[in-house]
């Protein structure tokens, strides 16, 4: 995600795939261009929340710092109202605008960077891994507050996270990625429901299942590779509990299944299924 807004160190870079915005391949335009759809056009609220904001800063000044950078010719007397309104848009009162982020707990950390991501009044926020390192408790409001924010704002939410629960109760759509590429893609009924990859299906054996308390958990044995000594062929392929020898040698494509937009990158994806294109 942070490739995506090229907020990497120098040497990270995008060396594939396009990233398409408003009918504009973000990974060909310039920084310039680019500094214009951050915040105001894309947003992120970085993985993290405990340790994200600058400890020696105020809250209430790292919001006014999104709006003064990327909002042009925003009057400076309305910042403080603004910041104030954007704090009360997340639940946390006005008399903790000036506080730092030690006196914050971890839940109200993690509602001033979701409060800064939409200081610009952006258009999709990314939110990556949002209930990290969050109790239970706070957990469950996190991806609550987000959803009613999308709701009442307009707004496109694209999730990042291994929780499958929040997947299940806040998504449309799921991209499921392995190793970096992508494995499924559907919507989020069809991906719960009827999974065609095998680290999909493997994944979803992985999640505890309340209505059978006693069913032991499955795991996925091994490792994922290093990005740096990936195998040849399929990047599950190590793991796979169908492997063969032709996912051993050659990388699958992606392949439609049905006419719902759901694909798969698995060699197992039958001809039966492509005929009903």
């Amino acid at each position: 995600m942070l490739a995506l807004l090229r907020l990497l160190p120098a040497a990270g870079q995008i060396v594939n795939g396009q990233v398409y915005f408003k009918g504009r391949d973000l990974t060909l335009i310039s920084d310039d261009e680019l500094n214009k759809v951050r915040w105001s056009g894309i947003s992120i609220v970085f993985q993290g929340a405990m340790n994200a904001l600058n400890p020696v800063r105020t809250v209430g000044d790292q919001i006014a710092e999104a709006i003064v950078t990327h909002v042009t010719g925003f009057p400076k007397e309305n910042i403080t109202a603004r910041v104030t309104e954007l704090l009360d848009l997340v639940g946390i009162a006005a008399d903790h605008r000036d506080h730092f982020p030690h006196q914050y707990s971890g839940g109200m950390r993690q509602r001033a960077m979701i409060a800064m991501a939409l200081a610009c009044n952006p258009q999709v926020i990314i939110a990556d891994e949002p209930t990290t390192a969050l109790d239970v408790m706070i957990q469950a409001q996190i991806p609550e507050l987000l959803d009613n924010l999308r709701k009442r704002l307009g707004l496109a939410v694209i999730f990042v996270t291994h929780d499958l629960g929040v997947v299940a109760e806040m998504c449309d759509k799921v991209l499921v990625m392995y190793s970096g590429v992508t494995a499924e893609y559907a919507d989020v009924d069809v991906i719960y429901n009827n999974p065609r990859h095998p680290y999909t299906q493997e994944l979803l054996k992985a999640f505890p299942d309340l209505t059978k308390p006693k069913k032991k958990l499955s795991s996925i044995p091994g490792y994922p590779p290093r990005l740096d000594a990936l195998p040849p062929g399929r990047r599950f392929a190590p793991r796979c509990p169908a492997v063969f020898d032709r996912r051993r040698s050659e990388q699958p494509e992606l392949h439609s299944i049905g006419m719902d937009g759901h694909v798969a990158s698995c060699h197992l994806v039958t001809e039966a299924d492509r005929s009903r294109l």
